[in-house]
């Protein structure tokens, strides 16, 4: 699966989303937090747009990922431990990987926090292009990694 962000329709949180291209996404509702549809709104229409790709990403990666709000207003996808979360700055959107540094990176997504024990972050500026497929096969080696019991069981191995 494929999403870029050259989409032109007009995404709506925790809906069908049909692309021009042709895929269609569902973020199902049951795991979706209003809160999280309330950030997302009051933000810039281009940061509105990568937030949605990278939300419609994280449920792409595992059905049963939950959405919340934590540190007060910061969206987390969460599923058995911090997958990732979003934080939008002025110039940019950060992905932070809660991934204890340990999921490979071969196509160079990361952006910061390479000496991070516990997150990386993916920054994404306004008119550049999220690689999805990168960043869609890092967050599902994050969940099977939470699944498997955390990086942090598994750095100690």
């Amino acid at each position: 699966m494929y999403l870029s962000g050259d989409c032109q329709c007009k995404c709506v949180p925790a809906a069908i989303h049909r692309p021009t291209w042709g895929i269609i996404l569902r973020v199902p509702k049951n795991n979706t937090d209003p809160r999280v549809d309330a950030y997302i709104d009051a933000l810039p229409k281009w940061q509105q747009a990568i937030c949605q790709q990278v939300r419609r990403l994280v449920h792409a990666a595992d059905p049963e990922i939950v959405e919340t709000i934590k540190r007060t207003r910061q969206p987390y996808f969460t599923l058995e431990g911090n997958v990732c979360a979003l934080l939008a700055a002025k110039a940019w959107v950060n992905i932070f990987l809660y991934d204890g540094a340990i999921v490979p990176d071969p196509q160079g997504v990361i952006t910061g926090g390479h000496d991070n024990k516990t997150a990386r972050t993916v920054a994404v500026r306004q008119g550049e292009r999220l690689n999805a497929p990168a960043l869609k096969a890092m967050l599902e080696q994050i969940i099977a990694n939470n699944r498997a019991g955390g990086w942090r069981k598994l750095k100690s191995r």
